[in-house]
């Protein structure tokens, strides 16, 4: 099945690339790998802002998570097109890591990177979806977001 099949049966519509809050570039390929920058977790098109175990619960940062596996998703989108692809052409998501604003006694960051790791497989299937990942716990994340995701994918080589 299409990846663009699958996003439609999710009901999940890709956005587009946001505008880099900073001196950086959204995304950079090199060779067959796609390195995606950062994405802040967002509702309602503004920051999602707050703490796990604070002011956020595991299922809240989970979701959160799902969210900004979306926004990476549209990214990666439009970095198959600069490549020449789409998404069909995503041969592996090869790594995520995730960043969670947290408390210091709060222990399930890799709980709430699960909302982003879980979406991936959903969309690309447990071959081409499953990663290596890390998960961290930080005091702070750019504009109080409560989660901050950045992937690594391999593209398929052009014929």
């Amino acid at each position: 099945m299409s990846v663009y099949h699958t996003l439609q049966a999710l009901n999940i519509e890709l956005p587009p690339v946001g505008t880099p809050a900073a001196a950086y570039l959204p995304f950079v390929q090199t060779g067959n790998l796609v390195m995606l920058s950062g994405h802040i977790a967002k509702r309602g098109g503004q920051p999602w802002v707050g703490q796990l175990g604070l002011n956020l619960n595991t299922a809240e940062g989970q979701a959160a998570a799902r969210a900004v596996a979306i926004d990476l998703l549209g990214t990666l989108h439009a970095a198959c097109v600069a490549a020449g692809t789409d998404l069909n052409g995503v041969r592996r998501i090869v790594k995520v890591m995730g960043l969670v604003n947290s408390t210091d006694s709060y222990t399930e960051q890799h709980l709430v990177t699960n909302g982003c790791s879980q979406l991936l497989v959903e969309v690309f299937g447990s071959v081409v979806g499953a990663h290596a990942r890390s998960a961290f716990g930080v005091a702070q994340l750019p504009l109080g977001a409560c989660v901050e995701i950045e992937m690594i994918a391999e593209l398929a080589p052009k014929p």
